[in-house]
């Protein structure tokens, strides 16, 4: 134990370098400029939404109350890597103390497991909306939600702990740079000392297992919904209940096809350091953007919510 700790402890901060590729200090600047706009559209929007939801009651319902969580889920995932990206733009790279460095990590491992089984309640709610739309306020009540978005976040904080209190197991006798914009699962893994097979098979059970298993209940419940909504008699009926999926369906195909194309890009030889980087980060930005976008323009109740709460605040401001 104390051969353990004495490896441990001679490793005590990370050296974040970010792009290889991306030295000069006008490239870093114009970075800075792209990612504070997109992470100030991203606090702005989700906020909003967030703002909107417990203004007005009407929307305190079942649905809502799972786009406001996945709005204060984004929130959380940007918050927890964008502005240590900002800080590294600024000064071309970044010291991180070893505990810092895990924490921040973790964190991430939690946010995006929690938004796989988020996404995947969403799912759920849907089904049951369109599938059993008589037992629906039965079945889905907003107590019943709230407590299943906390075990959402429960098992994404339980899943990150089993992942970092393994990964800690190994020792860390340097090197200590990782080549990213943040620390991250990977990058530290492959920093340990020892042998790291297993608990990379570990690890990518882990990660396999929350990324595939809400993505495969998620188009087991949609291939129920089709077929349901197939059985509708009217065009209307038919046309609001793909209307009300398609915003959905959006938000998972942003997210999931961008953890994919990161999870295929870190194990295909020969792609640059760089491209991995930048997959990584729109992995973490994309659908934080995107979503507050989709549902504010898709969804004609937030719509309308909004445009209702603007007229309020504007006769408040009137003298």
């Amino acid at each position: 134990m104390s051969e353990l700790t004495q490896n441990f402890s001679s490793v005590k901060e990370f050296l974040i370098t970010g792009f290889l590729g991306l030295r000069d200090q006008e490239s870093r600047r114009t970075l800075f400029g792209v990612f504070l706009t997109v992470y100030l559209f991203i606090l702005v929007g989700n906020l909003l939404l967030v703002f909107i939801f417990l203004s007005d009651r009407t929307l305190h319902t079942p649905m809502y109350i799972l786009v406001c969580g996945l709005a204060v889920l984004d929130i959380a995932i940007t918050t927890n890597t964008v502005p240590s990206m900002l800080v590294l733009f600024t000064f071309e790279y970044r010291v991180v103390p070893f505990a810092a460095c895990f924490t921040q990590m973790m964190l991430w491992l939690s946010f995006f497991s929690t938004e796989c089984f988020l996404l995947a309640l969403m799912a759920y709610d849907r089904y049951i909306a369109i599938c059993n739309p008589l037992h629906y306020s039965n079945l889905m009540c907003n107590s019943l939600i709230i407590k299943l978005i906390a075990f959402c976040w429960l098992m994404g904080f339980l899943c990150a702990i089993v992942s970092v209190a393994v990964l800690l197991r190994l020792p860390f006798c340097g090197p200590n740079k990782i080549i990213n914009c943040f620390c991250d699962f990977g990058s530290l893994l492959f920093l340990a000392c020892g042998d790291i097979q297993i608990i990379n098979y570990v690890a990518l059970s882990i990660g396999l297992s929350v990324m595939f298993i809400p993505l495969a209940f998620i188009l087991f419940t949609y291939v129920q919904i089709i077929f349901s909504v197939v059985k509708i008699a009217s065009a209307e009926g038919r046309m609001k209940a793909f209307y009300t999926c398609g915003t959905h369906m959006l938000v998972i195909s942003v997210f999931f096809l961008a953890a994919g194309s990161e999870f295929v890009s870190v194990r295909i030889p020969g792609t640059s350091v760089d491209t991995r980087i930048m997959i990584l980060i729109v992995q973490n930005v994309f659908p934080a953007l995107t979503n507050p976008i989709i549902y504010c323009l898709r969804t004609k109740e937030i719509r309308k919510s909004f445009i209702k709460t603007f007229e309020k605040m504007k006769c408040y401001k009137s003298p």
